[in-house]
Parts: structure tokens; sequence; C-alpha cells
């Protein structure tokens, strides 16, 4: 008898959850009632995968509210398939309590379901167990033909002619697994550490330190930190906010009335980056009134017109430019609408105007001073990025203070709906995101600009760290930071350009960031035998894809037949797996054109009586 077709999903996370999910809403048009072996291979549960199992502390949360949370398409989003509408995290919520939805949870994580509100920050742990019912819900619609296999272990290499059934070597198995296609949705993996990782990691064996690279914090080996000893951390987004909860609550600590009462176990978290200041706050308010009209200088054309060209596109040249007056679109229409006692023009006059100047020209410059009076209210994207570029402390202590002030004052600004077109900035940045990914490979520094604009911590985290600060259990830094190591003292020393001439010793460091997804340091065997085995790698170390449907591409740029790959280790790597309703979904869109593509190859394969296998 011949087997059935075979399709391999690697990566049990959101984003392969999402695939599955579009596999379910497309199947019975593309596919009909064949029979299909789907296969889903991960070490830890699917649904969440590893970054959200279901094992986490409970003092971790989401970055985003819970109405803010889906997994589900909407009208909102560009794809050739169906949409298939489903609970918003809130939603999903309130299902669980009105009896609608009995989702298989730990008792103390349906006691936090019982709990939510759509404002609420809620804990990964939740959040695990939304994605878990996604995953069974995509499993219960996919049509009785489609068998699913489920692996709870680690894809170690794909291999395979392009023209033939691939194999996937298992970990833990002697026979690899046939396949007949194969969709990589790995999510952040581990890296290989960096010749600048690798010295600072060498010096620490030789004088008995502690060094911790960058790594998932829930995964860190934080007991090596010691309790009242400092501890200089290089990074200052979200990887910082989970080391500071789990080294502060984590170890005991707890708040009463806005300070914190420490426990005595606690390091003290000496922090400052590049930027040297925490990403901006979620921010606190809901939508009200009209919306900026998006994309309206960033939308399909302007992208189709880029890819046109030949030769390789520079960031700053090519596409910041539109990106700044995309934003700023945003920005002036909501500050035009809704503020406009703020302003001295017309709206139409100025929309008319402002869509006439090119960026960053000094006839835009002028318009936008002629009719914003109050410099306060302008969009300055270069302070916004860089707050603490040229600024200067004489002391460590004037920097405490200065950075509890900026921290304070974007806490009540990202709280005040009188400065709601931050708010019409962020849906901006949205569009502008979903249109950006469509180019592919365009560096690292969009993404991180990105995430410190759009998606910081919720308010709570930035009230806690005040609290921390004034408890003298964190200490800033400021920006610009560097770390040195002294051979002599056996020590680690960091600097910033904010406080000149001032330094800090540890015999601990922790970089608090992500792994870097570049191929080329990455620790997962699997990355590395595509790597090697011929896949097109860009400068940056990504995956190339095909950004129509995620193939991946070989040094010729040739699409591999068989082979996809979506996520943030390829050149379609998009803000995150689930994001907010009703703001067009990129990540959506791409597993929506995998799934399909995918549908249709193997039907093609069912219908050709499998003959080129």
């Amino acid at each position: 008898m011949t087997p059935a077709p075979s399709i391999v999903v690697i990566g049990g996370g959101p984003r392969g959850t999402g695939v599955i999910e579009r596999i379910a809403a497309s199947a019975v048009e593309l596919y009909g009632d064949r029979p299909l072996d789907l296969h889903v291979v991960d070490p830890h549960p699917a649904g969440g995968g590893r970054i959200w199992r279901p094992d986490q502390s409970p003092l971790l949360w989401m970055n985003s509210m819970a109405e803010d949370v889906t997994m589900f398409t909407d009208e909102t989003v560009e794809l050739a398939g169906p949409v298939v509408a489903g609970p918003a995290l809130d939603a999903w919520a309130e299902d669980v309590r009105a009896g609608r939805i009995t989702p298989d949870a730990d008792p103390a994580v349906l006691a936090e379901i019982h709990g939510l509100a759509g404002a609420d920050f809620p804990t990964r742990r939740l959040q695990s167990a939304y994605l878990r019912w996604t995953y069974e819900r995509a499993l219960a619609a996919l049509p009785p033909g489609i068998t699913v296999h489920e692996h709870r272990t680690t894809a170690l290499a794909v291999t395979g002619p392009r023209g033939g059934r691939q194999r996937v070597r298992l970990q833990g198995r002697p026979e690899p697994l046939p396949a007949d296609l194969v969709v990589l949705t790995v999510g952040h993996l581990d890296a290989e550490q960096d010749p600048e990782q690798r010295e600072l990691a060498d010096f620490a064996r030789r004088h008995a330190l502690v060094h911790l690279p960058p790594d998932f914090t829930a995964d860190s080996d934080l007991d090596a930190l010691r309790p009242g000893e400092p501890v200089i951390v290089r990074g200052f987004g979200l990887a910082f906010v989970d080391l500071m909860v789990l080294l502060t609550e984590g170890r005991g600590g707890r708040y009463e009335n806005g300070e914190y009462l420490p426990s005595g176990r606690e390091p003290v978290l000496y922090v400052g980056s590049r930027r040297g200041v925490p990403y901006h706050a979620k921010i606190g308010y809901a939508w009200t009134g009209e919306r900026p009209p998006l994309p309206q200088h960033l939308g399909p054309a302007w992208t189709e017109e880029l890819l046109s060209r030949t030769g390789p596109l520079d960031f700053r040249r090519d596409i910041w430019p539109a990106v700044a007056k995309e934003l700023g679109h945003a920005h002036y229409h909501r500050l035009f609408t809704a503020h406009p006692e703020r302003t001295a023009l017309a709206h139409e006059v100025f929309a008319e105007k402002y869509a006439a100047a090119d960026p960053g020209s000094p006839e835009l410059a002028g318009l936008i001073a002629e009719a914003v009076p109050d410099p306060a209210d302008r969009l300055d994207l270069d302070a916004l990025d860089r707050p603490l570029d040229g600024v200067r402390h004489d002391s460590p202590e004037a920097l405490q203070e200065a950075l509890r002030a900026y921290i304070t004052d974007d806490l009540a600004r990202r709280h005040d709906p009188e400065h709601s077109e931050d708010l019409a900035v962020f849906l901006g940045l949205l569009s502008a995101y979903a249109q950006l990914i469509r180019l592919g490979d365009i560096g690292s520094w969009w993404h991180g600009f990105f995430s410190y604009l759009a998606s910081g911590p919720p308010g709570p985290r930035l009230q806690q760290l005040l609290a921390l600060s004034r408890a003298g259990v964190v200490r800033f830094l400021g920006a610009g930071l560097t770390v040195e190591t002294d051979e002599e003292q056996g020590l680690f020393r960091a600097r910033s350009a904010t406080v000149p001439g001032a330094h800090t010793e540890s015999r601990a460091l922790v970089e608090a960031r992500l792994p870097d997804p570049s191929l080329r340091h990455t620790a997962s065997p699997l990355l590395r035998a595509l790597r090697d085995g011929g896949a097109a790698v860009t400068d940056d170390g990504l995956l190339a894809v095909d950004p129509a449907d995620g193939r991946v591409l070989d040094d010729e740029g040739r699409p591999h037949p068989r082979r996809f790959a979506l996520g943030p280790f390829t050149t379609a790597r998009s803000s995150g797996a689930f994001t907010r309703p009703r703001t067009g979904g990129p990540a959506f869109r791409q597993n929506d054109a995998a799934a399909r593509a995918a549908l249709t190859f193997l039907r093609d394969l069912s219908c050709r009586g499998r003959l080129a296998s």
C-alpha cells in the first residue's frame, strides 16, 4: 500500500501552531479528503513550545494586554485563504469563565483565567494555556483524512534531494522521519558564543567570575548571582525586565505602597545599554475617534518599486526616509484631528503640503514648524531613539535622579490620552512593519527600533523599576555602555558615555538579551545543517526565504520545492507569531501563504501518484 503524503512541521510553538491553523483553514479547498500525515516535532508541548511552555514562574508576564493578543485571522489580514474567526486572549478567558471552553490547564492557571480582565497583562503560563487550546482547536478542524503525529524530541537535520522526499533526523530515533515537505517554525534558538562572548567567558573561567551570555532569562543559571554583590547587566530591554523580576520578587522581595521591600537575597543590578534607557512602556489607554489612514506613504506600490530595483537596498538611504514620513503622517493626523488646539494650520492644508514634501527635506521641516508651534508636539524620531545622546552627568547619583525623572515622565505620557499621537505612531509602526517584512533582510536596526518603541514592558514593570532604583537594588549606568576586563584584578569593569570618568567593577556580568538568530552562530544542529548544505544565508546570518511563501532559497536564489521556513531566523521574520486583533497580522499572512503553497504541492504530488518522490 502506498503511504500517505507527509508534511513535517518542525517547531510546535505559536508560529508552528499558526501554520497548522492555516492548513486546517484551507485543507478542504486545496487538498480535499485525501490522506495526509502531519508530523509535529518539538521537545516541548505543542502550542506554546519552549518560550511559552507552561512550567514557568508565575512572576513572568506577557508584555501585551490580554485584549491585545490573538492567534486568529480577521478581515484586516491580507490572505488568500479563508478568515477563521477565533477569540482573542481576553475573550477566550471569558469563554472559560462561562464554561464554553474547558482548557486542560493547571488549577493555578485556571484561577488566573478567572481573574483576568482585558487590560491585564497575563502571565506567560496563562498564555501557554491559550496557545495549547489554539493548537488543539486547529487539530480538531483538520479534515478526517489528515492524521497528526507528535514527536517530543529535537530535529537534528533535514536531508534529501530537491526533487525527492526529505528525511528529518530526530534526536534519539534511529530512523529518519520521511517527509514530502518540511516547514521549519523553530522560533528563537540558542546560539554559540561569538568571539567577544567567548573571550569574556574565558576571562570569567580564569578568574572564577560569573558570566551569563545572551540567553532566555528563564533558562539562565541565576543562582550564580549572589546576594548583595554588584552585577553588571548589559541590556535594558525585555530580557532585563525578566532578570529584574526573577532576582527581586523571585527571591522573596515584595512591593508595598509603591516601595520595594528587599528580602536581603538580591544582588545589586548595574544596568546600561547602547541607549541607556529602558524600552518605552506599553501605552495604557484605548484608541478613540478617527484612525490615521494607513498605509499612506509606505504601501504595497512603494514596496513593489523597491523590490524591482537592482542591487542591494540601503536601509538609511532607500527605506528609512519613507518610514519616517509614514510615522510622521500617523503622528500629525492624530494631532490635527484629536488635538487641533495645538496646531496652527488647517488640517487639509497641512495634509496636502505634507504629502507633497520630500522626506527629510527643509520644506517638510519648515511646514511642521509652521503648523505645530510647540516643539514638544513634533515627532523627533532621532530624539526618541537615543534620548541620552549628548547628555552628560557629573556623578552617578545625578544620573540616578535624572533617569528616574525620565522614566516617570515616560510613564505619565504613555498613560495620558492627551498624547494620543503616540498611539497613532504605534499603529504606524505596525503598518510599516507589515510592508517592510516583504523586503526581506533589511538589517537589524529597524527590528530593534520597532521593539524599543512598540514592544516595551507593561507600565507596572517600570513602576517596579523605579521602586527598585529608589531602594538601591538597581543602579543605572547610562548610554554607550562598554565592558572591559582587568586581568590584574580579575574583574569586569563597565563605563558609559553618560557619566564620564565613572566606572563600575563587578565579579559578575550578565548579557540581558536574546541570542542572536544568525545562522552563523546558531547552536541548532538543524540550522547548521541547512547552512552547510547550501541554503542561502544573508550577510546578517539570516536564512534566505522567498518572501511570497517562505520557501528556503539556495545560494543561486532558487526556492526549494519541499522546504519552507518562517520565523526570526529567516529574512521573513516578523514582529511576532501573534498580534493585536485587527492590525493586519503579517505573520498570519506568511502562515497562510506557506500553508496554501504546501497544500497545493502535496495535492499535486498526490494526484501524480507521487511519481516525483
